[in-house]
């Protein structure tokens, strides 16, 4: 093959340094096959052809095996070796949340799902993946032109990769939401069907359009309301339209913010953000806390630097802002443990105000079983940003990256984005049976739309075919994994009784909410 559809050979099952046996790779995000225009592509048609064809080394049906192997990690050991690098304090936090149930722990765990599908069948096509598509990573923000959309909404692990692994998490979180709501296995199992129908359909919709074209489609919430069937769908989507768009800056300021109190001549020691008078995040301990002074720093001249990462326009008007206080806060599941700050800016007036989050990136969960220990991005602050664009149609127009450079621990790569921009998700614990069917297929049809924008579109459309043969392949899939999913969420649990595993007083005490921490 050549152009465009030039393939290399690299083992997906094991990570290595060495590619040189096992999957074909094609098509992947970041092959030279996209840095020309003097050389012709495949037709749609041959590409079809080549997807279909597949079906000979990957049977479809070999995609619903799940046992796993004799010499699979210890799930344990892979989160220990996660935590490293993480502030010590907050790992406990991590596992408490994990532990509250299989979904919560199979939120924490995308390192463990990693390990177990990359070495499983595939058919080698490989798009942008998200890396982590579990069912409560889609949800609502702004548009740059203020509009809600919805749309995959985490990229901390995306990466070129396998489309099998992104559809195999989403099916699998699909399967293991639907039994912590009580959902009977049919139900879980319709469910699992429509995201892969909505996801096989939407592939082929998109295979069929002009490559730009792709590049446009978008589901904002007039659409979102129109596709959904279910009225208790369409009622939930409404309520949670209504939280979103009620998250933004200024309306978060006296949610997370106070005045500091004092007498106004005394200055004393106290820097320019701990004057009387000046508005400051408050703290809440271990969530959300301040910084020391030099820490504080190293987060303020990080910010200049994510200035040069955003357009001319955004830069100006970023750089018009002031900084006014920094905190350390605590946000989701996987991300727990790592430095995640909060930055308060304030414009021209008091109530001009701009929230940031900077978020520490890390290796993608995919990539040792794509590159092995051989390739990294030199930035992966950088890489989540330029993914992120890659996979949503619209993205957050501050999205930038940055270094921090703390004290005594160098450098560490972060990406920068709004903090309150109409985020929001649909409550999974508030739908019913036949509206968890309906969403499910909404997400399928996301998640296809990110993969088609990327690559191999036409390949995964003529290999999945028109039927449901692939849908009953990941529904077999997903119930076996839901049940592995919960098989290691014990082990968790019981490691936290034997004290392997740090975790927060009184975590096994009670059962939180796996779907809102």
């Amino acid at each position: 093959m050549t152009g465009r559809d030039e393939a290399q050979r690299v083992d997906l099952g094991t990570p290595t340094d060495d590619p040189g046996q096992g999957h074909r790779v094609l098509a992947t995000a970041d092959s030279e096959a996209f840095t020309s225009v003097r050389r012709r592509a495949t037709t749609r048609e041959e590409r079809y052809a080549m997807g279909k064809a597949l079906r000979h080394d990957v049977p479809r049906r070999s995609l619903g095996d799940w046992h796993p192997s004799p010499g699979r990690a210890d799930p344990v050991a892979l989160l220990e070796e996660s935590h490293r690098g993480r502030v010590p304090e907050l790992v406990p936090v991590r596992v408490a949340r994990m532990v509250a149930s299989p979904y919560g722990f199979l939120r924490g765990s995308a390192v463990v799902m990693a390990a177990d599908v990359a070495a499983l069948p595939a058919t080698g096509i490989m798009p942008v993946a998200c890396g982590d598509s579990h069912l409560g990573n889609f949800g609502f923000y702004a548009s740059p032109e203020g509009e809600l959309v919805i749309d995959l909404n985490d990229f901390d692990e995306a990466h070129p990769g396998c489309w099998e692994w992104d559809l195999r998490r989403l099916v699998a979180s699909i399967w293991v939401a639907g039994r912590e709501n009580g959902r009977t296995e049919e139900q879980c199992h319709d469910a699992v069907l429509a995201c892969v129908g909505a996801y096989r359909d939407e592939v082929r919709l998109l295979a069929d359009m002009p490559l730009l074209a792709r590049s446009y489609n978008r589901l904002d919430v007039g659409r979102l309301h129109e596709t959904a069937t279910e009225k208790s769908l369409r009622d939930e989507i409404e309520r949670s339209v209504r939280r979103a768009r009620q998250r933004t800056s200024d309306r978060a300021l006296p949610r997370f913010t106070t005045v500091e109190k004092g007498e106004k001549g005394d200055k004393g020691d106290k820097s320019d953000l701990d004057r009387p008078g000046q508005r400051r995040i408050v703290q809440e301990p271990p969530l959300i806390t301040r910084l020391p002074t030099a820490e504080r720093e190293a987060v303020a001249v990080a910010l200049d630097a994510y200035l040069q990462t955003l357009a001319p326009h955004w830069r100006r008007a970023v750089g018009g802002y002031t900084l006014v206080d920094v905190a350390h806060k605590v946000v989701g599941v996987g991300s727990v443990g790592l430095r995640a700050y909060v930055a308060l800016l304030e414009g021209s007036a008091p109530d001009d105000v701009l929230f940031l989050q900077l978020k520490q990136a890390r290796r993608s969960v995919l990539a040792p079983f794509v590159h092995g220990g051989s390739a990294w991005h030199a930035h992966q602050g950088q890489r989540v940003v330029e993914y992120q664009q890659a996979l949503q149609t619209v993205s957050d127009p501050l999205l930038g990256w940055t270094t921090v450079d703390l004290p005594g621990e160098g450098p560490l790569d972060f990406y920068v984005r709004q903090f309150r921009n109409s985020k929001g998700t649909i409550p999974l614990d508030a739908i019913d049976a036949a509206a968890l069917t309906d969403y499910a297929g909404i997400v399928g049809h996301l998640l296809a739309k990110g993969h088609a924008r990327t690559s191999g579109a036409s390949m995964i459309a003529g290999y999945a075919g028109k039927g449901d043969k692939l849908g009953e392949s990941f529904g077999r899939f997903a119930r076996a994994y839901a049940d592995q999913t919960e098989a290691d969420h014990a082990l968790l649990v019981a490691a936290v009784r034997s004290g392997r595993m740090p975790a927060s007083e009184g975590a096994l005490d009670k059962v939180g909410s796996a779907f809102r921490p």
